[in-house]
């Protein structure tokens, strides 16, 4: 149960005074539903103003206060025209405040011609006048006031201004209480870190960079400690030792021998379903390093022991994909390898049901399917988890309940993630490394090329098709949209090449019907459609051998990580593949490193780091989208400065200071509630 402490923190924005059903909404849409939410609103930046008599003192690009007379009203000729209002300051030199959209209609209200006002923007020119888009305040007196020395800018949806967030958070501020410390006192001391409390007052004010890092490291310790919690209760639960005599996987007749890292790999799987424990490892291999020849020896180990296995996939497409490629390799072992998905019906549905349930079936494959209520198991006892990145620590939990006792759990992913990274996500794992790829594995040619030479890649693509060879063409957006600047999408691209190619041609996005997707994707796959026009949603899985050429326009968009997955799905057949990376006019430097580096190494986890090194506080290998990193305080910087700093302090408070149960644990435990990870509470319960 949540520890009283925090029921101010918890309560609904509506509590506060001026939230209706009206503010409600917009609130929701940025995720601030309770007084803690506001707290953690922190700003974007702050803006430093300064007052003047009149605009001939300011410059442009300034962020000014200034005290204006209201002259004319000018609407637009349709709904998305500029609506703007003239003013004139005291010496006669007139000003544009410019509204667009409903915005419009507060201009009219504040601003009544004749009257005078303090506003407050920033200076800019639009032709021939000067003009304040969207003025942060317009006052009626008072105006000096306005001259802060440091306001904060926050994250807006439509239907909030400034004020109205920043006095909401004024009000939570004042209903938050003092926490007692669940920082080790040392770390405190040495970092110069304000109490919690203050922390938040202090983040809201200025640019306080021990403020920000204190509240940073709190999220960071709440997600370590959970993650120990989770772990050692994992270590603390009855598990079934499964040894393996060899009788099934000495009949596996691989394609090629075992690489050394797939070897290290198996007799570290080995040595932890050796034990009672149950095993929670995490297999990260490149692209194409051999992972399901792993997991398959590892399900192998399970069938010699007596007990079942189970594959989970996060997409029933790869679903298929692995069912294929498992019983493929699994025949001459005797293994028996079922598929079940959301998609099965009737008697075959019922035949899987009744061979799980039988112990008939050895290894079934599947999505969330394998784990319905209504499907039971004679003795699961060794779970794959595929994509790991897709499932959250509370599914990981989940699959706890469907083995007479914990099953052993071997979470994969193919998305190299950097060592500080691996911490924060999968800090309750053990982990193994496929840092070598397997003889006889191709590698990829990458090409950077401009977009202006988009004419002679459609003529080679047409060359590679003509000889029977498939390829994708990735895009970074689904449709066009209305903006500046041009971003390439995959629907008009689609068309495009549509009309040389004819029905060869077919197009996968995520705001497709599933359905839909599936059959596109079910095309390409037999080799009925030749090309695949996509966004990202191909990232991870799909296994098209006779694709031997990847198009990925405005590479530039693109994370290294993403375009290293990306170009991982050629490459897999026999055939010579490239990568072709096409990109537009302008490249930041940043952009040009990218590209040249994919040209440079096919090095997965090196990428992953350099992606890391690059990206700086940016987005987050491309996760932010994906809700990938479990962190909303804490910036990129942070992670990898403060992490294991946090790490080492959850281990500190585990093995020194009596875990939760000690004078620390208790504040440690308040901890865990506010960052609503208080499943790692839960777990130490048993719940």
């Amino acid at each position: 149960m949540r520890p009283e402490d925090l029921n101010p923190l918890f309560a609904e924005t509506e509590t506060l005074d001026g939230v209706g059903p009206k503010l409600k909404k917009p609130l929701e849409r940025l995720g601030l539903t309770r007084v803690r939410d506001l707290d953690y609103h922190l700003p974007e930046r702050f803006v430093t103003r300064r007052a003047v008599q009149s605009l001939d003192e300011a410059g442009e690009g300034e962020q000014i206060v200034v005290k204006l007379e209201v002259i004319e009203h000018r609407g637009g000729r349709s709904p998305r025209a500029p609506y703007r209002v003239l003013a004139q300051d005291g010496v006669g030199n007139v000003l544009a405040l410019t509204y667009f959209g409903r915005a419009s209609y507060t201009a009219k209200k504040q601003l009544p011609v004749g009257e005078t006002r303090w506003v407050a923007g920033k200076l800019e020119r639009f032709g021939d006048m000067l003009q304040i888009v969207h003025p942060d305040h317009v006052v009626e007196e008072g105006g000096e006031t306005l001259q802060r020395l440091c306001e904060p800018v926050y994250r807006l949806s439509e239907g909030l201004t400034q004020p109205k967030v920043a006095g909401l958070i004024d009000q939570s501020l004042t209903r938050t209480p003092e926490l007692p410390e669940w920082i080790e006192p040392r770390q405190v001391e040495k970092a110069a870190w304000p109490a919690w409390r203050d922390a938040l007052v202090l983040a809201h004010k200025g640019e306080h960079k021990a403020a920000r890092d204190r509240l940073a490291y709190d999220e960071l310790l709440a997600n370590s400690l959970a993650l120990m919690l989770v772990r050692a209760d994992n270590r603390k639960r009855k598990g079934q030792a499964l040894r393996g005599d060899g009788s099934y996987r000495g009949k596996l007749d691989l394609p090629f021998p075992l690489t050394g890292a797939q070897k290290r790999s198996i007799a570290e799987i080995e040595g932890d379903m050796a034990q009672e424990a149950p095993m929670l490892r995490l297999l990260q291999g490149d692209v194409g390093a051999g992972k399901t020849v792993v997991a398959l020896e590892a399900m192998l180990i399970a069938v010699e022991a007596g007990a079942q296995a189970a594959t989970l996939a996060p997409t029933e497409i790869l679903a298929r994909q692995h069912y294929e490629s498992l019983r493929r390799m699994a025949e001459p072992t005797g293994a028996k390898v079922a598929l079940l998905t959301g998609r099965d019906k009737g008697r075959a549905r019922e035949g899987t049901l009744m061979g799980l349930l039988d112990g008939s079936i050895d290894i079934v494959v599947g999505t969330h399917a394998i784990f319905q209520d209504k499907v039971a198991y004679r003795n699961l006892a060794m779970v794959v988890i595929d994509e790991q990145h897709r499932f959250g620590v509370g599914q990981r939990l989940m699959l706890a309940s469907k083995g007479k006792r914990a099953p052993h759990v071997l979470a994969m992913t193919a998305t190299p993630i950097p060592r500080t990274l691996t911490l924060a996500q999968y800090g309750e794992l053990d982990v193994s490394k496929l840092d070598e790829l397997p003889p006889g594995r191709q590698a990829i040619d990458t090409v950077v090329m401009g977009q202006d030479r988009i004419g002679a890649l459609v003529d080679r693509l047409a060359a590679q098709i003509a000889e029977g060879r498939q390829a994708y063409w990735v895009c970074p957006m689904v449709r066009e949209l209305d903006g500046p600047e041009e971003i390439a999408a995959a629907e008009a691209r689609y068309a495009t090449l549509k009309e040389r190619f004819g029905n060869d041609v077919v197009l996968v996005h995520g705001q497709l019907a599933p359905e839909m997707k599936d059959a596109a994707m079910e095309r390409f796959a037999s080799g009925d459609a030749k090309l695949l026009v996509a966004t990202t949603v191909i990232e991870v899985g799909v296994d098209v051998p006779n694709a031997t050429l990847m198009v990925i326009e405005q590479a530039e968009r693109f994370g290294l990580a993403q375009l290293h997955q990306l170009r991982g799905r050629v490459g897999r057949g026999s055939e010579k593949s490239f990568c072709v990376l096409l990109h537009g006019e302008a490249l930041s430097e940043t952009a040009q490193e990218r590209l040249k580096l994919m040209r440079q190494t096919q090095d997965g986890f090196l990428l992953a780091e350099e992606d890391l090194r690059l990206r700086g506080g940016g987005e987050l290998l491309g996760t932010r989208q994906s809700g990938d990193t479990p962190f909303t305080i804490a910036t990129l910087e942070q992670i990898t400065e403060l992490l294991p700093k946090a790490y080492d302090d959850a281990r500190l408070l585990m093995e020194r200071d009596g875990g939760l149960e000690g004078p620390r644990g208790e504040a440690a435990r308040i901890l865990l509630y506010l960052f609503e990870r208080d499943y790692g509470v839960k777990t130490l319960r048993g719940g």
